[in-house]
């Protein structure tokens, strides 16, 4: 996470023990700027059923490649009283509607981007606009990738239940099993966040993610755990500070509602209409711990 503060870096005020005096900065405490505004989103789903968010966000993990930003744009939208079938219908209906808007309205753009830069593009855009999404169990998916590697092909990075996909993986199910987007579904608990909503077998949760030919994921989303005593446990399983919980928790302490929600990025979907290769060309000030390459 990228920590925000208005101290003196190059010299902090210091606590008696030698630890940096945060207590001095602007915020009172150590902060860092948010990947989310997901779970701010549920509230507003519990309270007025159907809701978005569209804003800038921060990356969480040390990723440097052509897929990656350290600061992007993304869709929010939480709605109430929506199960796994709803919302990866909704996840469907989302981006083919983006999709179609923009065949509708840019076909001079995309005829212009379809001569420079990739000749199959619109093509591409019809077809995903024209075709159902697959629905595949994660289980499913690591016994086709499983098969695949049995029958001779190579992947850079192993492939076993439990393991969280690559790109290479996600490509591979897209490009050249299904050749069709897919909606992967049911991962397993100990790679997704804590507030997936459990599934009964206790090993999996009602993740989803949506992935794409040439750029593999561009939704990632979830039924919410509802369960104030399943939610606790996972929170205190993953040893989660309870002071920075506790609000969230107050949201199912009464009772709640199912209710779901995904995060679309939007220089990933503009990446796959344009045909662009380096997300980079698709946003206007990319910003990357690494500006040198620019």
């Amino acid at each position: 996470m990228f920590q925000v503060t208005t101290l003196d870096i190059s010299n902090p005020p210091r606590k008696e023990d030698g630890s940096i005096d945060y207590e001095q900065d602007f915020f009172g405490k150590q902060t860092s700027l948010t990947v989310s505004g997901q779970l701010e989103g549920e509230l507003g789903a519990t309270a007025l059923g159907k809701i978005y968010t569209f804003g800038p966000t921060f990356r969480a993990e040390n990723s440097n490649t052509p897929r990656h930003l350290a600061e992007f744009w993304m869709v929010e939208p939480e709605m109430a009283f929506y199960d796994l079938d709803s919302l990866t219908a909704l996840e469907e209906e989302f981006i083919k509607y983006c999709i179609r808007w923009a065949l509708n309205n840019c076909m001079d753009d995309l005829q212009f981007l379809n001569k420079m830069v990739d000749n199959d593009l619109i093509m591409r855009l019809q077809g995903v606009v024209n075709t159902s999404f697959v629905r595949l169990p994660y289980t499913e998916g690591i016994q086709i990738l499983e098969e695949a590697v049995k029958n001779g092909h190579k992947f850079e990075f192993p492939v076993f239940w439990g393991v969280d996909l690559a790109s290479e993986h996600e490509r591979y199910l897209v490009e050249e099993h299904f050749k069709k987007p897919v909606i992967m579904v049911d991962y397993p608990k100990d790679i997704k966040a804590f507030y997936m909503k459990q599934n009964d077998d206790g090993k999996t949760v009602q993740g989803t993610d949506v992935l794409f030919p040439q750029i593999g994921e561009i939704i990632g989303g979830s039924v919410r755990e509802e369960s104030y005593n399943k939610l606790m446990n996972r929170i205190n399983e993953l040893n989660i500070p309870m002071k920075d919980m506790w609000w969230y928790l107050d949201t199912r302490r009464y009772g709640s509602c199912p209710h779901a929600g995904f995060g679309l990025g939007f220089e990933r979907l503009m990446l796959f209409i344009t045909g662009m290769a380096n997300i980079r060309d698709v946003i206007p000030f990319p910003r990357t711990p690494n500006t040198a390459e620019f």
